[in-house]
């Protein structure tokens, strides 16, 4: 079988857990400050704090920025529910913009209508490693003093082109950036999240608010020669990162840029081998934008039934995923409200699906997941009603608004 993807782990990992764990020091501790000041070395920011996981790290981001009951965030349905499950925990409410009409990241022209005197921040998603369009949204958000929170929990070494210059996602570009170290991510610590922002006050709120807003951190009381007593000031949370993540965490930044060089070499062969299944659309890398290929999301053939294909893919030995879900598709979203179509959303989760792709995947492998997608796709009879076409899904949302 052909897995989706395979985490890069080896020797190096586990001597760095095991370093952690002999040291008696195995909760949040020095390793966690060791890969917070690598981690904000290597993507260029002035902060960076590390946390149990991506969806933790959006919920202290919108702390932080100051949102609360009552008001709204600008994002996307078009990403894994976290995104927008992180919103509502604030007592926010999500209102969601369509995706662009030849990828899979926010469309940034449909932000500024989306506004109103109750939005509070944007949150923008670098969809399965493709930076989004932060110029676009940077300046629209800088326009109408809104803070802008990229959900880069697939991004890490993916860069863009800022001002003339190749920058990293994650310095951040927006007021503060979001990563996932989940296994399914490009670098992980089995999971875990960062969060990284050039805002120093942000940056002391985020370390308060992941330790049950403690006022003494343990790393202070218990390196301290005198008893200190600790005080809650506030509502806080048990979002820590352990010793243990973060060693490995460490070993897999060092691996980093070789993991992106591997993953952006095998998307190129992707799209030199799947160019000959008729009616496939590949993904779409923008000049100013450099993917780390976290995944690769094609859109299926007119008249090919996407479960199918990937039962027929399956049967063949190879692991694929349904194309990105849709959160307001979701019965837990049933009552939020929805202003605009979000017909490409819908039309990109049910035609699109996810291909293997992971640093160590070979040659043959990728000869025989294009060679079963090929077989799939042919087996597929042509549509005989509109009920797949684009037009048909833009209708059905337009009656149901």
């Amino acid at each position: 079988m052909i897995p989706i993807t395979r985490p890069s782990m080896g020797e190096a990992e586990a001597e760095a857990a095991r370093r952690a764990i002999m040291s008696g020091w195995i909760s949040q501790g020095p390793e966690v400050a060791a890969f917070e000041r690598e981690f904000a070395e290597a993507v260029g920011a002035l902060h960076a704090c590390a946390v149990s996981n991506c969806t933790t790290a959006l919920h202290l981001a919108l702390l932080a920025c100051g949102v609360g009951p009552g008001d709204e965030v600008i994002t996307v349905s078009h990403s894994y529910i976290a995104t927008a499950n992180a919103i509502r925990y604030c007592g926010a409410t999500p209102i969601f913009v369509d995706i662009e009409p030849d990828g899979f990241n926010i469309d940034a022209t449909q932000i500024e209508s989306a506004l109103t005197t109750r939005t509070r921040a944007i949150l923008c998603v670098h969809q399965i490693g493709m930076p989004c369009d932060l110029a676009t949204i940077v300046e629209i958000a800088h326009r109408r003093n809104i803070p802008v929170i990229e959900d880069a929990a697939c991004a890490i070494g993916g860069e863009i082109l800022w001002r003339g210059s190749w920058e990293r996602i994650g310095k951040p570009h927006g007021d503060v950036a979001c990563f996932s170290f989940h296994p399914r991510k490009v670098i992980s610590t089995g999971d875990g999240g960062m969060i990284t922002t050039a805002n120093a006050q942000w940056d002391a709120t985020f370390r308060l608010l992941r330790q049950h807003g403690m006022s003494v951190p343990d790393t202070v009381r218990h390196g301290a020669n005198r008893v200190i007593f600790e005080s809650y000031g506030q509502l806080g949370y048990n979002y820590r990162m352990t010793d243990i993540q973060a060693a490995v965490g460490r070993e897999q930044l060092k691996r980093l840029p070789q993991i992106v060089a591997a993953r952006r070499a095998l998307a190129e062969r992707y799209r030199s081998l799947l160019a000959s299944i008729p009616g496939l659309e590949l993904p779409r890398e923008p000049g100013w934008a450099r993917s780390n290929w976290q995944s690769f999301c094609v859109r299926l053939p007119d008249g090919c039934d996407q479960r199918a294909v990937m039962q027929t893919m399956l049967d063949e030995g190879v692991s694929t995923r349904r194309g990105i879900m849709c959160s307001h598709r979701e019965p837990a979203y049933s009552d939020q409200p929805l202003r605009s179509s979000l017909a490409r959303s819908e039309f990109a989760q049910d035609r699109s699906i996810i291909l293997p792709l992971y640093p160590e995947m070979t040659a043959a492998e990728q000869d025989l997941v294009q060679a079963a997608l090929a077989q799939a796709c042919l087996l597929q009879e042509p549509a005989t009603s509109a009920e797949s076409s684009f037009q048909q899904r833009c209708d059905e949302v337009a009656e149901r608004q």
